[in-house]
């Protein structure tokens, strides 16, 4: 019968109040802790990056809490400055949680180095012109010299000198070429060589 009467007394529900009062701050406190801790329904938008170099790029993320890494360097493109950024993902405009890593493309520092064939001296005009053109090579200017052979490629030459089989240019470098004229036949050509062999200084 006291333990009836003391379940209804006073001192009891007071306990029971306070017991419960406490239990829900402590069930409230721990759900705001755990919704801070996981960033629940904290996203933040991920600004656009291209064009920006790493240094502003580093500024920017870090003002948000973001992290970057740098995955890949594509194709050089000549719109956007040496080492911009060309794309990331994610890209701009998605959501991501605080900390999330940003993977970066960036801009190399210039065009890649490309080796001329060696196969392409007494080649038709056209043929090399194809060639180089395909490579990603500018046509420059077009030169003849006495030769049997008409617009044949006699020599290729950049920034005035001659190029050989193996030789590197950057891409997009412009290249001349010496064509022959076909001036010469058969029997002046080995004239002119007997007389360039008469010509040369004896070692």
């Amino acid at each position: 019968m006291s333990i009836f009467r003391f379940v209804f007394s006073k001192t009891f529900l007071i306990q029971l109040a306070i017991a419960a009062v406490v239990f829900m701050i402590l069930v409230f406190v721990a759900f705001q802790w755990l919704d801070s801790y996981t960033h629940h329904d904290e996203l933040i938008d991920v600004p656009d990056l291209t064009r920006l170099e790493l240094d502003e790029v580093e500024e920017k993320l870090d003002a948000l809490n973001l992290r970057y890494e740098v995955i890949d360097s594509a194709n050089f493109n000549p719109d956007f400055e040496p080492y911009a950024v060309i794309e990331h993902a994610p890209e701009a405009g998605q959501q991501v949680k605080e900390n999330r890593m940003i993977y970066l493309t960036l801009n190399p520092s210039g065009y890649a180095k490309l080796e001329i064939p060696d196969n392409l001296i007494s080649l038709t005009r056209r043929q090399v012109e194809s060639t180089l053109l395909s490579m990603g090579f500018k046509i420059g200017e077009i030169t003849y010299k006495p030769d049997m052979a008409k617009d044949v490629v006699l020599e290729m030459r950049h920034q005035g000198k001659i190029l050989l089989g193996g030789d590197k240019l950057k891409k997009t470098a412009t290249i001349d070429l010496v064509l022959g004229d076909g001036s010469l036949n058969y029997n002046s050509q080995r004239f002119q060589n007997q007389t360039d062999t008469l010509t040369e200084p004896n070692l």
